[in-house]
Order: structure tokens, then sequence, then C-alpha cells
């Protein structure tokens, strides 16, 4: 571990071309450098991923271009645009297809709280009622910036995990679930309402 080594020697080693580093720091290196989103998109903040894409911005300078068709091949799932409560159980089902570890950003307005269609009766109220989500990216729609932005933000969460201890890495960890209930339709709305282990809605008190 390269936690014991005396900084100064470490630099001594690297101004030789020799690089001293932990197995943790290896492996969260390689992970965060190599992250593969899901391909798919809802609504009018997929436009915005796919300018994030594009040559422009280029996500590919973050380790991100490889977006894969299958949610087997894939370790992040950006949630970009409005989710209907007909979609939500498709990407609950996407969600526990794919392989541990596995991240969530919530872009836009509308995957974090149903934005302008809040208040409709078909769109879900916010994606994490359902399943994880690591970060959280407002606007309506958000800039391709802010979405590098969030991207910089999960590698930065990546690189911090530990695989070992009492604070090792959610995913690690045997008790904490990685798939969820897919809700199904009910007779007035999804059946479950929210996933229990995600979302827990404080408790409103009226006086």
């Amino acid at each position: 571990m390269s936690e014991g080594i005396d900084e100064t020697l470490r630099r001594e080693l690297q101004r030789q071309g020799v690089w001293v580093t932990s197995m943790q720091d290896l492996y969260n290196w390689g992970r965060k450098n190599s992250i593969w989103p899901l391909q798919f998109g809802l609504a009018c903040c997929a436009i915005e991923m796919i300018a994030t894409a594009a040559s422009r911005y280029d996500i590919a300078r973050f380790g991100g271009e490889v977006f894969r068709p299958s949610p087997r091949q894939a370790d992040l799932m950006i949630v970009a645009g409005t989710v209907t409560k007909k979609m939500a159980p498709q990407i609950v089902r996407l969600y526990n297809q794919m392989a541990d570890p596995k991240y969530v950003i919530a872009m836009g307005a509308c995957a974090i709280s149903g934005g302008p269609f809040k208040q409709g009766y078909n769109v879900l109220k916010g994606i994490d009622r359902y399943i994880p989500v690591d970060v959280f990216i407002p606007g309506c729609p958000p800039r391709p910036e802010a979405l590098l932005h969030a991207f910089m933000e999960l590698q930065r969460k990546i690189d911090s995990q530990k695989l070992s201890g009492a604070d090792k890495a959610e995913f690690l960890k045997p008790e904490q679930p990685s798939k969820f209930p897919v809700p199904k339709f009910g007779e007035h709305d999804l059946e479950p309402a929210a996933n229990r282990a995600v979302f827990q809605p404080p408790v409103i008190e009226r006086t």
C-alpha cells in the first residue's frame, strides 16, 4: 500500500519515472476513466446529451465516449428527459439489468421532479422514487457543460470510494440491494408508488 511510503520518497520515485500507488487507487482510477453510459434518451434533454458526446464538447475526453446499446454493457444511466409513468417500469427494468457497480445521473428538471409537467397525471415526480440517483443536474434543459460537470462529480465520487473497511462503497455491502421491484400499473397509479429502499418522503404534519 502506498499510504505507508514517505511523501519525499514518493516524489523522488516519480521524478525517476517510478509511480507507486495502492490497489484501491489503481482500481478507482481505471473505473472513473472508463464509464460507459447507457444509450437511451427520453425527451429534449437527450439532445443536450447527444451534443455532449459530439465533437464540440467531446465527453470522450473524460472516458465516457462508449455509449452502450445494452444495459449489460453499461455502468452509467443518464436519465435525460421527462419520465412518464408508462416509461418508469422500463427504466427500473433497465437499471436492474445493469451490472454492479452502476450509477445514475438525473438530467434536467423533469427527471428530478417532473419539471413543468409535475402536475400532470402521467408524469413521474422524480426518478429517484424508484432507483438511487448519484448526481442531479438542474435546468430545463441543462447545457452540455452541466452534464460534463456532473460527469466529473461522478468521477470524484468513484475516486473516493473505499474497497474495504466500515466506510467501503455501497455496492460492496451485501445488505445493499442491487435490484429494485419494477412498478406495475394499478387501478389509479403505479404500484408501488415508490420503492421504500430508495425513496422515503418526509411526513407532513398539518396543524
